[in-house]
């Protein structure tokens, strides 16, 4: 989930977090030791991005079934959320921390395995299932540390870093295996190699992360995460649920089907290319949400819907036209409204939600997010089955622009819109 917001936590124990007791200096090392980890992590969940112009050459896949591979991380990210996104309030951060990258680890050692498609759909359930564990506990773990290492200081520095370690992360990904891909030799085992090497790195990093939660002598009785709409400003909740699907809608065509449109319709097969031009649009993204932290939501609500908008159909028009500045510009434009709209999004529900319904409020916000990351690539995938490549984009701007418009429509029906 793509957010530098933190996730509501359980009081930590003051003994954990006392820089008199243990020394800010290692909470501070502890800071580093967890972004390296989420870094890494959401970097490994994008590794396939460049390399699935390859599979769909080795295994004669069509689009289609790239974009089922692609909602099955979506799925596994899902499943996790509800069942596991939440239980490090109880059993401690570092603990479902290490739990995540062991789960990404073996998803790493499954693409190693075999090239097969079901061996790859096994392993993006899993890559989703660690990923599902590991955002919201990343985030919130980075939250602690950094109050604990600098007691009073402004939360700037967690959420630059943080915003960097999951988005950044998301892009970097691409960028490295793309490269890897196209230079190293063996492109659908190098850059799998390359992260498991990383991955154990990060894992062993985390011993030098304190633990930020008090253990509870007595556990809560364990259940799903609960889902629900209803948070006191029902318009203004539903705008920022659309903002989250059409947000993750477009971080979604970018890292599953984006590389074969440049390959076969753009005539770019480069695999760093393909790298360059994901890592393009997310760095947007995390740029963006960095630099705008001192506008208020509204004012980054808007700014997005309109820079998503017109940076989408920038890139319709490089795909009509076959001209890859224009698709890689309005790709750029698109990812920088995308980051912009769906950091308005959390910050609106973050604001309207009642503190002890905030994580309920904010997980039902991520599901929508990651159903909007999912939903529109299937459904680019099954419409290329009839009609070219271009066509379906042309189609799925115009149904991104409608809901561009209802989400205006709803934030000005909602509390502060009023």
């Amino acid at each position: 989930m793509i957010t530098s917001m933190p996730s509501p936590t359980r009081p930590t124990a003051p003994d954990d977090l006392s820089p008199v007791a243990h020394g800010s200096a290692r909470h501070g090392v502890g800071f580093w030791a967890v972004a390296s980890a989420f870094l890494v992590a959401m970097a490994f969940s994008t590794v396939p991005t460049p390399l699935y112009p390859l599979y769909e050459a080795r295994d004669s896949f069509s689009t289609f079934m790239v974009t089922v591979v692609f909602a099955v991380y979506a799925v596994g990210v899902m499943v996790s959320l509800v069942l596991a996104g939440h239980v490090s309030d109880w059993v401690g951060r570092r603990r479902i921390l290490v739990a995540a990258l062991a789960l990404e680890l073996v998803a790493a050692v499954l693409f190693l395995t075999t090239a097969a498609l079901p061996m790859l759909l096994v392993a993006r359930l899993v890559t989703g299932l660690g990923v599902g564990m590991l955002t919201a506990t990343a985030t919130a773990h980075l939250h602690e540390l950094h109050a604990a290492h600098r007691p009073g200081a402004s939360a700037q520095r967690f959420e630059v870093v943080s915003t960097a370690a999951n988005i950044g992360g998301l892009g970097l990904g691409p960028l490295v295996a793309g490269f890897l891909a196209q230079y190293a030799g063996a492109p659908l085992r190098i850059p799998y190699a390359v992260f498991a090497v990383l991955l154990v790195t990060v894992m062993a990093a985390l011993a030098f992360a304190p633990e930020t939660v008090a253990e509870q002598p007595v556990r809560p009785r364990y259940r799903p995460q609960r889902v629900s709409a209803d948070h006191g400003d029902r318009a203004g909740y539903i705008a920022a649920a659309a903002a989250a699907f059409a947000s993750f809608a477009v971080f979604g065509l970018f890292t599953s089907i984006a590389a074969g449109f440049v390959g076969r319709t753009l005539g770019h097969p480069s695999r760093a290319l393909a790298g360059v031009i994901v890592f393009a649009v997310f760095g947007g993204a995390a740029l963006a949400q960095t630099l705008t932290r001192r506008l208020t939501t509204r004012a980054r609500a808007t700014a997005g819907l309109l820079a998503e908008g017109a940076g989408f159909l920038t890139l319709v028009v490089g795909m009509h036209t076959t001209n890859l500045a224009a698709f890689l510009s309005g790709g750029v434009v698109a990812g920088v409204g995308a980051g912009l709209l769906f950091k308005a999004a959390v910050g609106g529900v973050v604001a309207m939600a009642a503190p002890a319904r905030r994580s309920e409020a904010l997980a039902s916000l991520f599901l929508i997010a990651y159903l909007g990351l999912s939903v529109p690539a299937v459904a680019i995938g099954v419409a290329t089955l009839s009609v070219s490549a271009t066509t379906a984009m042309t189609w799925f701007a115009g149904l991104l622009l409608l809901l561009l418009s209802l989400v205006a429509v709803l934030d000005r029906r909602s509390k502060h819109g009023r």
